[in-house]
């Protein structure tokens, strides 16, 4: 098989490629902890460089974060950018005077709509200030040029683009491969909607799923549209006709429709920078990073005994205490510390979760309850807040979405594979077992089900389901049944998740952070201070560097085969009941 196959032979790169990248990395590692260690200081005139071309969007990086750019990004490390860090460093630039504009790369950013939304938002309050704006790339993105959007001047490269003919979702089916390899997935499920199954046993999305995405898509693409219209002073009609017939296919026709204001070079734009600061021909443009502009930023109110403790819960929700994930046992900690501090006011969860396993999300549901009744607890959703999202979020006494927040799914599966035929056909290998009851072998993978099992199964289904509802209801103060007619699985946009009594307000981090500031009535004495504690870049780059290596190779090899062992692989964290997404949703 050419899959497997492929696989094999990346094993021997993967040994000289790691010595010859761990080489490299100690090679220019004194070169980073020089830079790092240089005192950040600030001329007149100067201009906020925001380059997130290329960088995937979190919701943040270290504190001390270096910027690899410089560095052709040697190590495969994911050249990632926080957008707390972001906001941070556009609201320093906001009032700080000797910052005069924004000059912003935007072009193939990797980030989901609604953190898209909370920076753009940032950087129309910049431009209160009177400062400008000014954008520049050779290609946009679909989310990249959304983005740029918002500034006062967008410029094209003569010979570039723009992806701007709406949004669309792709999802990965492996039933073809399972056959192939004799593998016969069994699911369980409650809920019409709840497709988080359907790449394992379909080759093509069921009719409610196709339904439901097209549904939220039409309406986070209406969003985009209408932010776009107004800043670029098109009317929505015309927006609306350019983007469904993907009317702009080459350079000149995003000038045409004024989607940009000029084809030009990057020369030609850093001579109009100039131009602005009042420079000569032959001056230097004086620039500042997010991250250095960050680190200039003053924090408020440092003395304050009212604390807001806002945790960053990003990732698919596990057992234990795992990183880079939302980890039961991490984040329930995080959270009952926090409700045991006196200084610590009021708790905000920021959540972006797809969702996860149904009992990690119960164990943080319980600390988000305990909590609740301890002090003012708001949620505030980011790119997306569902099924086991959403279940750790119930509790909270006000829930914040923006608008294209992707929420709901509030349904539960669990999944089983059968790999008789793959070990007794395929590779030769028989079992035999000896058991001292009726069920001690229960979901034995090597042979079919029986119906006792299944019965078994899906009753604990439909018990977690109930469970669920019943989180969400009293969470929420409504009934099980009014919960029910929004559930089954189902995926809302938060425009659509208000209207249906899911969600209490639209907005980002900031209005999440305002109405805990109401609820304690603090007026401007408070601070605000963000959980877990992030490592050092340092090191987090060498506890990832190996990682990261392996998957710039496998990447390099397997091409788009890359991503079917992406989706095989993860089933390992498909343990026990699931509380997860309809699918691992790409927006694109």
């Amino acid at each position: 098989m050419k899959f497997l196959g492929n696989v094999l032979a990346v094993i021997v790169g993967l040994f000289v490629f790691s010595i010859l990248s761990f080489l490299l990395f100690f090679g220019v590692i004194g070169i980073i902890a020089a830079s790092s260690d240089e005192e950040v200081s600030l001329e007149k005139n100067t201009v906020l460089h925001l380059n997130l071309n290329g960088r995937t969007l979190v919701e943040r990086t270290s504190e001390d974060d270096f910027d690899l750019a410089g560095f052709g990004n040697p190590f495969g490390q994911d050249m990632s950018a926080g957008l707390i860090n972001l906001k941070k460093a556009i609201e320093e630039a906001k009032t700080n005077e000797n910052i005069k504009g924004i000059y912003l790369n935007t072009g193939m950013i990797f980030a989901g709509q609604a953190n898209l939304l909370e920076l753009r938002e940032a950087l129309e309050d910049f431009k209160t200030s009177g400062k400008f704006i000014i954008a520049y790339d050779e290609i946009y993105s679909e989310g990249g040029y959304y983005l740029a959007s918002v500034a006062d001047e967008i410029y094209l490269n003569p010979l570039g683009g723009i992806d701007f003919n709406g949004l669309s979702s792709e999802g990965i089916f492996l039933k073809g491969f399972f056959e192939k390899v004799g593998i016969k997935p069994e699911v369980f499920r409650v809920g019409e909607f709840k497709s988080a199954v359907e790449p394992f046993i379909l080759d093509k999305m069921s009719p409610e799923n196709r339904l439901q995405t097209q549904y939220f898509l039409d309406d986070i693409n209406q969003q985009m549209l209408t932010a776009v219209s107004d800043s670029r002073g098109v009317s929505l009609d015309s927006t609306l006709i350019i983007n469904n017939q993907m009317l702009v296919r080459r350079p000149e026709d995003a000038v045409s429709f004024h989607l940009v204001d000029e084809l030009t070079y990057e020369d030609e734009v850093h001579a109009k920078l100039r131009e602005k600061l009042e420079l000569d021909e032959e001056d230097e443009i004086p620039t500042i990073n997010a991250t250095k502009l960050g680190s200039l930023a003053k924090s408020k109110n440092i003395t304050s005994k009212n604390r807001i403790a806002v945790i960053i819960a990003e990732g698919e929700i596990v057992g234990g205490n795992a990183e880079g994930v939302i980890s039961s046992e991490k984040f329930a900690k995080e959270i009952r510390e926090a409700r045991k501090d006196e200084d610590i006011k009021a708790i905000v969860l920021r959540v972006n979760s797809p969702g996860g396993s149904i009992l990690a999300s119960e164990v943080i549901w319980r600390e988000m309850k305990e909590a609740k009744a301890a002090k003012p607890l708001i949620v505030s959703m980011g790119e997306v807040a569902a099924s086991g999202g959403y279940y750790i979020a119930a509790p909270a006494d006000v829930i914040v979405a923006q608008p294209n927040t992707i929420t709901g799914s509030i349904g539960i599966f669990g999944l089983w594979f059968n790999v008789q035929e793959l070990i007794n056909d395929k590779l030769g290998v028989t079992t035999d077992v000896v058991a001292t009851g009726e069920l001690s072998d229960f979901m034995n993978p090597s042979r079919p089900l029986t119906e006792v099992e299944r019965s078994i199964i899906q009753r604990q289904i439909e018990d977690g389901y109930d469970t669920f509802i019943s989180r969400v209801a009293e969470g929420r103060g409504m009934e099980a049944e009014a919960v029910k007619e929004v559930a089954s699985g189902r995926v809302w946009t938060g425009n659509q998740a208000i209207e249906r009594g899911l969600v209490d307000e639209l907005g980002g981090l900031e209005k999440a952070i305002e109405i805990a500031v109401e609820r304690i009535e603090a007026g401007d004495d408070y601070r605000v201070i963000y959980y877990p504690e992030q490592r050092p870049w340092f090191e987090t780059l060498m506890s990832d560097f190996g990682d990261n290596v392996k998957i710039k190779l496998l990447k390099s090899q397997l091409g788009t085969e890359y991503e079917l062992l992406k989706k095989v692989e993860r089933l390992k964290n498909y343990q026990g009941i699931q509380a997860r997404m309809p699918q691992e949703l790409k927006i694109r």
